[in-house]
């Protein structure tokens, strides 16, 4: 059974340009395994798709509970991306942490560590996280960022005096970092250059790759039976395309499970939403970085405003939420007419960060239940007039100002939910 978690002391170490490499190596060996990101994220598992060839799916501690956790990681061959630093997370308590859910997991953890500016120091630095916390399992390390031989013999000498082994060593190029914006890495699906990539990363960290002891990581388990709660349609439309991509698979695994069928339709390519969806679903992306293409889509438009009219539910969610306003200004202060749903104004002229957990409630009956997400955007609401969607606290419980919009049956908000639809 091969079971594991990458992580890191702090962001930035380098886990993701690992990660990749790692679920590489292990899709050329033909080992079948679910690959993951821990935390709310939508742009790393698309990498990880495209490094393992399969799916990858969202495990959150926080905002998930113990069950559906298990359900959603398998009882089979598991490779995790951790988030942050091993130990960061939500609020406060940090609760929600890769090393929580390596523990719910019982995964063993393999820490990367950016070895570019450090020598000796690294066995402080590598004993601190091992005797941090005495649950979780330190199973080695990988050394990213390496210099030279000569570095690697000062690392190896100091890490060899706390009996912590070095699964792996990356030495240091700038052909492998990544390109980012505002939300993150620059998506997969826009990366033209990404296979060849990968294949090189995975090429460069295979001679020092410890195979055998990662391959034998993790011991079986047997995973939790989760009851999702029932779809929200039966005949789903969601959009998708570079401008509507965060979507979570969790979700549409869940919906397909309980029944529901799911369409996909493009707003970018002007595509029409299907005329028999019974549920309408915009996901979040980067829709201000295709304002202008979004409003001169006319199809897509009037073909949304027909179901409206109809009352078919609409629900958008950041991204989505904001096309379903009046106006969006881009960041250049260009202003366009978006679906005029509900009456929202946002920009981008001027940007402010809102980024956290949300526990949201939901103060109509659109959604049963408590919900739990989290918020990640840099827009600014100009205008906001109706009644909100969701009440909202956060990590720590603390209450926040109300969230999103709702008008009949079409409403959305920030929020991008993670459990509990």
């Amino acid at each position: 059974m091969t079971r594991f978690l990458i992580a890191s002391p702090n962001s930035g170490a380098g886990k993701t340009i690992i990660t990749l490499a790692i679920m590489r190596i292990f899709k050329r060996t033909g080992l079948k395994y679910q690959p993951a990101k821990s935390g709310p994220d939508y742009i790393d598992p698309k990498f990880h798709e495209m490094a393992s060839g399969e799916p990858s799916v969202n495990l959150d501690a926080w905002a998930m509970q113990k069950p559906e956790i298990k359900d959603v990681a398998g009882d089979g061959n598991l490779i995790v991306e951790g988030a942050m630093g091993l130990f960061d997370g939500a609020g406060i308590s940090g609760l929600g942490s890769s090393a929580n859910l390596a523990n719910i997991l019982s995964l063993p953890i393999v820490l990367v560590v950016d070895s570019g500016k450090m020598a000796h120091s690294i066995a402080a630095i590598v004993q601190g996280f091992k005797n941090f916390d005495p649950s979780i399992n330190l199973a080695g390390v990988v050394l990213n960022r390496v210099a030279s031989d000569r570095h690697l013999n000062l690392l190896t000498t100091a890490l060899s005096k706390i009996n912590i082994p070095i699964l792996g060593v990356l030495f240091r190029s700038k052909e492998f970092e990544l390109s980012e914006r505002h939300l993150g890495l620059v998506q997969a699906s826009e990366n033209t250059n990404l296979e060849t990539w990968i294949n090189a990363v995975a090429d460069a960290l295979t001679p020092s790759l410890d195979l055998e002891i990662l391959s034998k990581l993790g011991s079986k388990v047997q995973a939790k039976k989760h009851v999702n709660p029932s779809p929200l349609g039966q005949r789903i439309a969601v959009a998708r395309d570079i401008a509507f991509e965060f979507s979570y698979p969790h979700h549409l695994k869940a919906w397909r499970m309980a029944g529901a069928s799911i369409s996909f339709f493009s707003p970018l390519s002007d595509e029409t939403v299907p005329d028999d969806a019974d549920f309408i679903f915009l996901p979040g992306g980067y829709p201000e970085l295709h304002a202008g293409q979004i409003a001169s889509a006319k199809t897509f438009k009037s073909s949304i405003r027909a179901h409206a009219e109809r009352q078919t539910p609409i629900y958008g969610e950041c991204g989505g939420y904001m096309v379903l306003g009046d106006t969006m200004i881009d960041e250049s202060g260009d202003s366009h007419k978006m679906l005029g749903l509900l009456r929202l104004e946002t920009s981008f002229a001027d940007r402010k960060l809102h980024l956290g957990y949300r526990q949201l409630s939901s103060l109509g009956p659109h959604f049963k239940g408590p919900l739990r997400g989290h918020e990640f955007h840099y827009a600014r609401t100009l205008s906001a007039n109706g009644f909100p969607l969701f009440s909202a606290k956060d990590a720590d419980d603390k209450k926040l100002p109300d969230m999103g919009l709702c008008s009949g049956q079409t409403f959305g908000s920030f929020a991008h939910i993670i459990s509990g639809i």
